[in-house]
């Protein structure tokens, strides 16, 4: 924390930045800490420039076979990303590297997202036939419109950076060569106001569009949990671990 300006770094080279179960205890720390300082806005962002999120901890995943631990997984995610995405200080993702699956709706619970112009980011959970877990469907819907949402998660395509900006996905996009001083600079601008000015910008804003759907969640984890369970997803599993198409 600096200056106004709290930064969470998520910080797993080995996993390429993977949302494990111990992340997301450490996740809901930092934004504890964040609430009992003066912040004014919130910037995540992925360590090093490969990837922001690469999704979910796959050894952790790999263990997940029933109904029960696939709903209890997404819903514990949703409710972490739900908490960014109503979080009284505006939050803005700085897409480091690439956002694939659930690195992209850790993205959408973002307020702001601004990208490196070399990033790629997709929902393309269909290819291992299941959906977006974490409330990144409802999201995107609301950012981009239920048929481009639709399209997006249905066939899983990747943008890259410019095609991602007209599609609304990101909001600003910057050359790589400039990527640090720019969302820096970003989050200077908004830590700039006059005290309470984000948090209650923020507040207005929501209240007219909110980001977060808490009557959805117990259809759209079991649903998620139905997809998981199905042969379908763990045949798509196995091909991918053997480096062949399903």
């Amino acid at each position: 924390m600096e200056d106004g300006i709290a930064v969470i770094t998520i910080d797993r080279p080995d996993v390429r930045n993977a949302i494990g179960s111990a992340t997301v205890d450490e996740l809901h720390g930092a934004l504890d800490q964040v609430l009992e300082s003066d912040a004014a806005v919130v910037v995540m962002r992925g360590g090093g420039d490969r990837a922001f999120v690469s999704g979910g901890d796959l050894k952790e995943l790999s263990a997940l076979r029933t109904h029960e631990d696939a709903v209890e997984m997404a819903s514990r995610v949703r409710r972490l990303l739900d908490r960014v995405a109503a979080f009284p200080v505006p939050v803005i993702a700085a897409l480091n590297g690439h956002a694939f699956g659930g690195g992209a709706e850790v993205a959408l619970a973002a307020d702001i997202r601004i990208a490196a112009d070399d990033i790629k980011i997709g929902f393309n959970q269909v290819s291992l036939g299941i959906m977006p877990a974490w409330g990144g469907a409802e999201r995107l819907a609301q950012v981009v419109g239920k048929g481009r949402a639709l399209l997006a998660i249905a066939t899983g395509e990747i943008y890259d950076a410019p095609a991602a900006l007209e599609l609304g996905l990101v909001d600003i996009v910057v050359p790589r060569e400039t990527f640090e001083k720019e969302w820096r600079t970003l989050a200077e601008r908004l830590a700039a106001t006059a005290p309470g000015t984000t948090r209650a910008v923020k507040s207005v804003i929501a209240a007219a569009a909110p980001a977060t759907h808490p009557e959805l969640e117990a259809d759209a984890t079991d649903t998620f949990a139905r997809l998981w369970t199905a042969d379908a997803h763990w045949a798509a599993v196995e091909a991918l671990e053997q480096r062949r198409k399903p």
